[in-house]
């Protein structure tokens, strides 16, 4: 059948994959030229990737092994409210990393609640700051992710698989060897895999736990001699080691992606008869209860250390967090403006959707000192710092925007693009009246979490901030190295409520009066 009006056109999104592209290629060739191979790394350089490639190493082992019990639970288990706690293990994903670190701070720092008891106990107190601080904040981060993925794969196995084992008497050391361990071997190593290479990228973490030269990242490292030292050809040059760390460890977590499976089943509820007994129910409890208290604790730390500071936050503070909603405004508006034409093309060309996703093999700080290179010889960068900010934490965003929006993009145009080209409906007519309203959820939850990770980001504008300019986290930073902690508690709280609340008010505003 011959199309009349075409419903969808592909050439905005090839015109917008084309400019992610030429954007993120032109930083990457503009740091490539400025690295001076001869000069080589030094003994701190090689310090800081031994260091790098240690702390995500420990962390995503820690990260998949504590989450493979507490997926175990969640997936044996059925309680009132388990819906909302594996909701709420998304959480940390949104939030942003300053405002998680006085969290654990307050819990697990010099001065916290962990040293108070071990004090009362007659106890040493312990130290955050160094590796072991590194590796406990990532696994805070990563361990809601690491489970989620587990738990999908434990929801991957039929119903009739554990029924089967069930008639054949089977029982817990059964199952985990003829069930629960396959799916882990396919399951875990990509997990592992993400999250070391999540780690890979660490910046705010470890300039604000790292504690010292020996406990310095790539990233880390890059802002230092960029920012301090101004040595754009060893900023470079490490900017090039991470971006091929970065690439190894991507292709090693697709290409150690769960395979295979047991196959389909009927979409019965999974009953588990070998989970029945009471050291079982016990065991699961206890764990699911640890790692929610794990996850919670430092967010009612920084709920309970915020108030009283909240109150009396210095002016600057204001100034900060006025700019931070403008950035992550900014921030929104151009990743929809990119998002939405490449999510359409990639419906008919599902190639287009590459370039969206080379965010995922760059870190925004390579990406910043990139287009650094490229605005200096003609403009001041620092008078450009928040459209910069804005630009980079977009693109950065971008992969995550194309993976809620494409799918359902596809979907409606195989649905109704035919009816549309029968009609003679143009291809605005079709965007206006069949796929905006349609995909109203998703578009709302793409600008969501935009906004929330603009909101609570720690990188470009630490390169490029003069004294005057200073988003929110920044800000909290600069009062934390001043040791006005009670203020930086203030300011995480209000951070944290502002990420909280764009979040919610644009996912709340995708989902009012959808169809």
């Amino acid at each position: 059948m011959a199309f009349g009006a075409q419903p969808v056109r592909t050439w905005p999104g090839l015109a917008a994959a084309a400019l992610v592209a030429a954007v993120m290629l032109a930083a990457l060739v503009a740091v490539a030229l400025r690295a001076e191979t001869g000069a080589g790394l030094g003994a701190q350089d090689w310090s800081a990737i031994r260091f790098t490639v240690l702390q995500a190493a420990l962390s995503a082992l820690f990260s998949v092994a504590l989450a493979i019990p507490v997926a175990r639970a969640l997936a044996r288990r059925s309680f009132p409210g388990r819906g909302l706690l594996i909701t709420l293990l998304g959480a940390p994903f949104i939030l942003p990393v300053i405002v998680a670190v006085l969290g654990l701070l307050t819990v697990f720092g010099r001065g916290g609640w962990l040293n108070a008891l071990l004090g009362l106990a007659g106890l040493p107190p312990v130290s955050i700051y160094g590796l072991h601080g590194v590796v406990l904040a990532h696994v805070f981060f990563n361990l809601p992710l690491a489970t989620r993925l587990i738990l999908q794969g434990w929801q991957e196995i039929p119903a009739e698989r554990f029924r089967l084992a069930a008639q054949l008497g089977a029982g817990p050391r059964e199952i985990w060897r003829l069930l629960e361990r396959p799916m882990l071997a396919r399951t875990a190593p990509g997990v592992a895999a993400l999250i070391f290479a999540i780690c890979l990228t660490s910046f705010a973490v470890a300039l604000t736990l790292g504690g010292g030269p020996k406990a310095t990242t790539i990233e880390l490292a890059i802002y230092q001699a960029f920012r301090f030292d101004f040595d754009l050809g060893r900023s470079a040059l490490l900017a090039l080691v991470q971006i091929v760390l970065t690439l190894a460890a991507a292709t090693l977590a697709l290409g150690v992606s769960a395979r295979g499976g047991f196959g389909a089943g009927l979409d019965r509820v999974v009953q588990r008869w070998d989970a029945r007994t009471p050291g079982l129910r016990a065991l699961d409890a206890g764990l699911i209860l640890a790692a929610a208290l794990f996850l919670l604790a430092p967010l009612a730390a920084i709920a309970a250390a915020g108030l009283p500071g909240l109150l009396h936050l210095p002016e600057q503070v204001y100034m900060a967090c006025l700019v931070s909603v403008f950035v992550a405004a900014v921030s929104t508006i151009l990743l929809l403006c990119l998002a939405l034409p490449i999510a359409l093309a990639a419906a008919r060309m599902p190639l287009v959707e590459q370039a969206g996703l080379l965010g995922l093999a760059v870190s925004p700080l390579v990406l910043g000192a990139g287009l650094f290179l490229l605005i200096n010889p003609v403009a001041s960068p620092f008078a450009l710092a928040l459209p910069v900010t804005a630009l980079v934490n977009a693109l950065m965003a971008l992969p995550f925007a194309l993976r809620i929006l494409t799918p359902k993009a596809r979907e409606e145009v195989d649905r109704h693009a035919r009816l549309a080209a029968t009609l003679n409906m143009g291809a605005w007519g079709f965007f206006r009246l069949v796929l905006l309203p349609r995909m109203r959820p998703q578009i709302g939850f793409a600008a969501g979490l935009a906004a929330a990770l603009s909101m609570g980001d720690l990188g470009v504008i630490a390169l490029f901030a003069d004294p005057e300019t200073a988003t929110l986290p920044l800000q909290i930073y600069r009062l934390m190295a001043a040791y006005r902690m009670e203020a930086a508690s203030g300011a995480a709280l209000l951070l944290l409520i502002l990420s909280v609340t764009a979040f919610w008010l644009c996912d709340r505003g995708g989902r009012h009066a959808a169809p």
